[in-house]
């Protein structure tokens, strides 16, 4: 598995290998110690979730501040444009986001360590969108950052998305709470 750095600090991208034959594929999807070695944690996951959406749904920004979450993310069918952005004051890329084209057919993983807003667009008519988590979701803790905050200013690639009731009521970038 190929590990990659990104703009963002302690945000990675895992690359899993392909082998292929007459028979079919075989992927190793995941390896405790490559992660492990790659972050220099010892987190856990403690809860997979999966979604699907149609295209043009928008689920984000979405994060949680007392028990944040780590999130290790792929996209297992169709496309999906993923947005991460660093609301840790004390990196060096806090306020800045990144993102990152995932597709069922590239396989590539995202790790989103804690302290970071995370969302993403579907881009494909039917998104199986998965994520591993460091800690059990809190419907108490989970804030939103709104999708088109102009501080942020993520150049999406749709004008009119498909978005819940929370997220049409997400804070701005400035209002939600942020780390240290």
């Amino acid at each position: 598995m190929n590990v990659k750095k990104t703009e963002l600090i302690g945000c990675l991208i895992f690359e899993p290998f392909v082998f292929e034959d007459d028979r079919g594929s075989f992927i190793e999807q995941w390896n405790v110690e490559t992660f492990r070695s790659a972050t220099n944690t010892m987190f856990s996951f403690v809860q997979a979730n999966k979604s699907t959406s149609k295209c043009g749904v928008l689920r984000g920004l979405h994060y949680q501040h007392a028990k944040p979450q780590g999130k290790l993310v792929q996209v297992l069918r169709g496309e999906a444009d993923d947005v991460v952005v660093d609301l840790r004051r004390s990196s060096e890329t806090y306020g800045q986001h990144q993102i990152f084209h995932l597709s069922g057919d590239l396989l590539e993983l995202i790790w989103i360590p804690p302290g970071f807003a995370h969302g993403f667009l579907a881009k494909s008519d039917c998104v199986q969108f998965q994520y591993w988590v460091t800690d059990f979701y809190n419907p108490t803790d989970e804030f939103t950052i709104a999708w088109n905050d102009s501080f942020l200013n993520i150049p999406w690639a749709i004008h009119s998305p498909i978005v819940s009731l929370k997220d049409q009521k997400g804070l701005n970038f400035h209002e939600a709470p942020h780390f240290d």
